[in-house]
């Protein structure tokens, strides 16, 4: 449906391209977005989440796991460790993602270990991909939401989570808390044009 980092490199190649205005919106699957590039700084604001489901229950191979769900997009589904490092993301994040409680769609998965409320490591299976990823933009943001949704108390309106990936990029997720949920959600992060090359389109 749309993929938050992707968008965000779309964003800062058609600006830097084009030479346009900093302030874009580009249509994908899940809406029009919109995004605004800094250089190589690029926010992107994303849907509003929804399907929030706290505590799900998963008995996979005997163990019991909870685990709790949010589509930012696309949907994800987050799992809390304590040992990030050494959690089998491979493994694990196949069977969630094709578990019978989130079919047809599937799912993306998200394996958290919390720092504080303010900080968070992540390593993502991803759909599609089947496999992990160095950084998902829509999972930082699910993540960061669900993180926030377990804070017992918090009286707090807006937010800001740094989330720590694979990859070393630190991606920050801002977004507002009231009584009917999460709303203006941004994603920020650098971007940066890496390569290019030139595609033939001439007859073979």
């Amino acid at each position: 449906e749309m993929c938050g980092n992707g968008l965000r490199c779309v964003s800062l190649y058609y600006v830097k391209t084009r030479k346009t205005k900093s302030k874009i919106k580009v249509e994908t699957k899940a809406g029009i977005l919109e995004a605004i590039v800094e250089r190589d700084k690029v926010k992107v604001k994303m849907t509003e989440p929804k399907e929030l489901k706290m505590n799900i229950h998963l008995n996979i191979g005997g163990e019991k796991y909870t685990v709790h769900h949010i589509n930012t997009g696309v949907p994800h589904t987050i799992l809390f460790v304590n040992d990030l490092k050494n959690t089998d993301v491979r493994k694990l994040g196949k069977i969630i993602r094709f578990h019978p409680r989130f079919l047809p769609q599937g799912t993306n998965v998200d394996f958290v270990k919390v720092k504080d409320k303010g900080n968070i490591f992540l390593r993502t299976y991803e759909r599609g991909v089947e496999d992990e990823t160095l950084a998902c933009g829509t999972g930082a943001v699910a993540t960061a939401i669900i993180a926030t949704a377990k804070l017992p108390n918090c009286q707090m309106a807006k937010y800001k989570v740094n989330v720590y990936t694979e990859s070393g990029e630190i991606l920050k997720v801002h977004f507002e808390r009231n009584k009917e949920g999460f709303s203006n959600v941004w994603l920020a992060g650098e971007a940066k044009i890496v390569y290019k090359g030139v595609y033939d389109y001439g007859e073979s």
